[in-house]
Formats: structure tokens, sequence, C-alpha cells
């Protein structure tokens, strides 16, 4: 690998960390670059998200302020995203990936609209009883997980299907969902590199220059959406989703 490859590979990786840890889109940068300097798509795919882990490193250390408070939750949670990432990673190293990439394009496209409606105030109701509130965490967790195996799987744009489920779901401000969604993704994202690093053909040499790309992008992300007015940002992350669904479904189709 060349100087200039792995400048440019720094340099995605800056911008992948930035909008990974804002919303979710990391690999929208990182991915192409790694096509860019003459990686296979598995290849890139697979040293893609093992660069991924700093992404995650870096956004949860950037989100600790939003994430006090939510240690039970993500407790609970953590071993639900595990599991999404490990089966997504099975996915990727044992079936084709035709017949799964097809869907992505309607599930972004969905999500991203979802991120752009205007949530409703929230009406002051009773406090559900211990059965709704089971079937609720049930939902959540199920939700969770099927997106985390497509998180391990291949991941562009997993961020913006959780932003959307953490934001319609729940009453947590863009700022207190993106911090749990840094959490989940790094996550399955986490579990999935450790397998392709076993199994899977890794290219070593980008995996440094992207990564550290990532993790300065991804630590400075959390601070943008701190002090960034939330509704343009929303707008932007969901204007961004639904571009993207619509490249995913013109190179799909």
């Amino acid at each position: 690998m060349s100087a200039g490859e792995a400048v440019l590979l720094l340099v995605a990786g800056i911008g992948g960390g930035l909008t990974g840890s804002i919303a979710g889109l990391a690999s929208v940068a990182t991915y192409p670059a790694l096509l860019l300097i003459g990686l296979p798509p598995v290849t890139a795919n697979v040293t893609n998200t093992v660069a991924l882990v700093f992404n995650g490193v870096g956004s949860v250390l950037g989100s600790r302020p939003e994430l006090a408070g939510q240690g039970a939750w993500i407790k609970r949670i953590i071993p639900v995203a595990a599991a999404g990432g490990a089966v997504g990673a099975a996915q990727l190293l044992c079936t084709p990936a035709e017949g799964f990439e097809r869907v992505v394009p309607a599930l972004l496209a969905f999500a991203s609209v979802a991120i752009l409606l205007p949530r409703s105030r929230q009406r002051e109701t009773r406090v559900a009883d211990h059965r709704e509130h089971r079937v609720k965490v049930t939902v959540e967790a199920g939700a969770i997980f099927l997106v985390t195996i497509y998180g391990g799987y291949f991941g562009a744009a997993a961020g913006v299907l959780l932003l959307a489920l953490m934001l319609r779901t729940g009453e947590a401000t863009l700022a207190h969902a993106n911090a749990s969604k840094n959490v989940i993704l790094g996550v399955a994202n986490a579990v999935a590199a450790v397998a392709f690093a076993a199994v899977a053909p890794v290219y070593w040499p980008a995996v440094l220059p992207l990564g550290i790309g990532c993790l300065i992008g991804s630590r400075l992300g959390p601070v943008i959406v701190r002090h960034a007015p939330a509704t343009p940002l929303r707008f932007l992350i969901g204007a961004a989703g639904v571009a993207l669904a619509i490249k995913l479904a013109i190179d799909t189709y």
C-alpha cells in the first residue's frame, strides 16, 4: 500500500468516524475508500468492519455524558447486540450476499423517513403494568437484534436504523439516542470484527490508517451532536439516509 493510499484511508476514516458517530453512516465513507485502493468487495467489507472497531471506541468515549444513567439498560442490551453481531458475521461468511442486500434499501429508506418525521408530544398516561413493560422490552430487544445482525453482516447505515428505533420507541433526546446507538453498534461490530480477524481475508495494512482516522472522527462526532440544534441535525441525518437508500437501490436493482 502506497503513502497516498494510506493518506486517503486516513481522511476517509476521519469522515467515516464523524458520520458514523453522528448518524451511523461510517461505511458510506470508509467502504468505498477500500474499494478505491483495489480491494475486492468481501475483503473490503471485512477490513472495514475491523477498522470500525476504532470508531466504536471513539464514539463511546465521546458519548460518556449522555450514557450517564443508562447503565442498567446498556447492560441488558449488550448481550443482544453481541449475539446479533455474531449472527451477522456468520451470515457474511456462510451465505450469498445478494438476497440480504436487496432488502437493505427499503429498510434504510423506512428508517430515514422515521427519523425525519417529527415526534408527537408524549401524552401523560398511566404507568404500564408489568406485562406491558415486558412486551415493550422484548419487542425492543428483538428489533435491536435484527439491526445488529445487519450491522455484523455489512453495517452501512445500521446506525440510521438504530437511531430511528431509539427515537420512535422512547423519549430520548437525539444526543441520548445517538449515545445508545454508539454503544450497541460498537458491541455488534467488535464481535463481528473478532470473527473476521480469525477467519476472513482482512487486509491489515489498511486497518491502521483507516482505524486512526475513525478514532479521530468518532471522538468529535458526539460533541457535535451534543451542541448542534437537534431538528436540523435530525433532518440532515434523515436526508443522508434517504440519499444512501436511493444509491443502494440503484446499485442493487
